[in-house]
């Protein structure tokens, strides 16, 4: 694994703790992964995260991501959540926006597990559509259908920026980084 940047930000960084939480609650997420041809290729995708793995699954057909992953077992996950934007000084350029971004990196795998295909499905349920009592639950009659790959993550960075209060913004406060430009008539 090529060696971590430096962080130019590190008043933004999340707390491990903080970017587990967010992983386990985050919507859709973003996989990378290279093919043999040396491009990269990302898709969305729901997850699921947990045993500090991202589980996740499409076909059992092998497209684009399958291919990939028998080529080249690292791989990279983007979840992020966007908030407000925010004023925070008297010109365009001095805009902000609330967010939480965590990136991980990994050597991604297939399994092949039955076991672990369903419990996969048993937490996504339980993660995006877990009141359906109509339905009977850890019935998975495709389950060799579908693929589900399982993402160890070696490491992850986490970045985040709070919505400041309405009276630390823009007109309450004037944060402006270049206080001593005049704007054009």
């Amino acid at each position: 694994m090529s060696a971590m940047p430096q962080v130019r930000r590190t008043d933004k960084l999340m707390s491990e703790d903080e970017m587990e939480m967010f992983l386990s609650v985050g919507y859709c997420g973003h996989l990378s992964t290279v093919g043999a041809d040396g491009w990269p290729y990302v898709c969305p995708m729901l997850y699921v995260w947990r045993d500090r793995k991202v589980w996740l699954h499409n076909t059992s057909a092998t497209g684009h991501l399958r291919s990939n992953v028998a080529h080249d077992s690292r791989a990279c996950f983007e979840m992020a959540f966007a908030g407000t934007v925010f004023a925070y000084g008297r010109y365009e350029c001095d805009t902000g926006i609330e967010y939480q971004s965590v990136i991980a990196f990994g050597g991604i795998t297939i399994a092949h597990d039955r076991g672990q295909k369903a419990q996969f499905f048993d937490a996504l349920m339980a993660k995006y559509y877990p009141n359906d009592s109509t339905r009977p639950r850890g019935f998975y009659p495709r389950l060799d259908d579908v693929t589900v790959y399982a993402l160890a993550v070696e490491r992850m960075t986490g970045k985040k920026t709070a919505l400041p209060a309405e009276r630390a913004r823009w007109p309450a406060v004037d944060n402006t980084k270049s206080p001593h430009v005049k704007a054009p008539l």
